[in-house]
């Protein structure tokens, strides 16, 4: 049994989507997120999205980090985490602008007081400020914050996204097809548009990165932190603390001057509107399919293909440092690790060779690292070739 299973977790999430299965798929089966008629002004060329995500578990460290370092405002990056898992969704159904959000916070009130949802909250307001400036436009509709320490070991950050869209302007992916190449977008560096170097971590994957990477001390000072079943030899297994540094732990090269584990573990997910407004604008017609690469980390495209493909990622990026600290302290073999983490890239275009190179250069204009990391093969199956190094992982 892997990690993420003997934590309560699944990375590929089967019974979900065995519970979900016969549920209305909406109007194209192989879209991104469902889409569905018209149903508010019933129009037939629009349709209407809702979307829901969060910020996962990754509540858990921003918890650790405030009670160690009194630091509240980390729970800032907690906010932009909730809004960007549920707005990179929605891009890859090439949406992005007009969108309305709620919000739905479940905290344990003995623990968390009101001045972490004063920071949540305002931050949501102020990423979506942040937003507008680059002309994309949320609007913030307020939401649920509930006390409910019986069902919430400390608090949950999640919200709900929902858009009205001209229907001959969504990606469905039924148009991705042998051929195609897949253009990958970078999850780490320092974007234009952010103010500090991004580790690239997203919101997936962090219990195992929580626990693989952070030392024994934390569930001993803060058993509220795990579920009190759990086999403790997968529990905080790690050899660091949130406050060490980098430069003092790591004998890889360090991206950028000052960071620690938490900063690290921490950074706030990399929304990609700012590039997709972009590239929906200008290159719409060009775009066969889009994926987020987000729960399932690199194997989240088998999900979302029209027909039988073999799709070969033969030319991915080097893991971002975080990555190779957290499979360092697991051991995790590297098929959990890809199919787990997005392992360098969040997000990916499925695309033409000559399209694909005017979309990485505007990815640059915006300092995010993009190329072309592979390809969709013809095939009598749907299969996932990654070259890993010198060997290859097939799924």
């Amino acid at each position: 049994m892997d990690l993420y299973s003997q934590r309560g977790v699944s990375a590929q999430k089967e019974d979900v989507h065995l519970a979900i299965q016969k549920l209305d798929k909406g109007l194209y089966e192989n879209a991104f997120c469902k889409i569905c008629p018209d149903f508010i002004a019933g129009d037939d060329s629009w349709v209407n999205i809702m979307h829901a995500d969060g910020a996962g578990t990754k509540s858990i460290l921003a918890y650790l980090y405030w009670k160690e370092t009194g630091d509240i405002s980390v729970w800032k990056g907690i906010a932009q985490d909730a809004v960007a898992m549920n707005l990179d969704d929605l891009l890859c159904a090439g949406i992005y602008d007009n969108f309305l959000f709620s919000s739905t916070i479940d905290r344990n009130k003995k623990l968390i007081p009101g001045e972490v949802l004063e920071q949540i909250i305002n931050g949501t307001q102020d990423f979506f400020d942040e937003l507008k400036k680059m002309g994309i436009h949320i609007h913030y509709l307020g939401g649920e914050t509930a006390d409910v320490g019986d069902v919430v070991r400390t608090i949950a950050v999640n919200g709900t996204m929902a858009v009205r869209w001209p229907k001959n302007k969504i990606i469905t992916n039924e148009k991705i097809k042998e051929g195609n190449v897949i253009v990958g977008f970078a999850s780490d560096g320092k974007a234009s548009f952010e103010t500090a170097y991004n580790s690239g971590i997203g919101s997936n994957g962090l219990t195992n990165a929580r626990h693989d990477m952070l030392q024994k001390y934390y569930s001993e000072k803060y058993p509220e932190t795990y579920e009190p079943s759990l086999n403790q030899e997968v529990v905080y297994v790690g050899k660091y603390k949130l406050n060490d540094e980098l430069n003092t732990v790591s004998r890889n090269e360090i991206p950028a001057p000052g960071l620690t584990i938490g900063k690290l573990i921490l950074s706030p997910t990399r929304t990609y509107v700012p590039l997709m407004k972009i590239l929906l604008e200008e290159y719409f017609d060009k775009i066969n399919g889009a994926v987020h690469c987000s729960g399932g980390g690199q194997t989240k495209c088998m999900k979302y293909l029209p027909k039988p493909l073999k799709i070969v990622k033969n030319n991915l990026f080097e893991p971002p440092l975080i990555f190779k600290l957290i499979q360092e302290n697991s051991g995790v073999a590297d098929k959990e690790m890809y199919q787990v983490f997005n392992m360098g890239h969040r997000l990916e275009i499925f695309t033409d060779e000559i399209s694909a190179a005017k979309m990485i250069a505007i990815a640059g204009q915006l300092n995010i690292a993009a190329k072309i990391i592979g390809r969709a093969e013809e095939s009598g199956k749907k299969e996932l070739h990654l070259k890993v190094g010198e060997k290859w992982l097939v799924y």
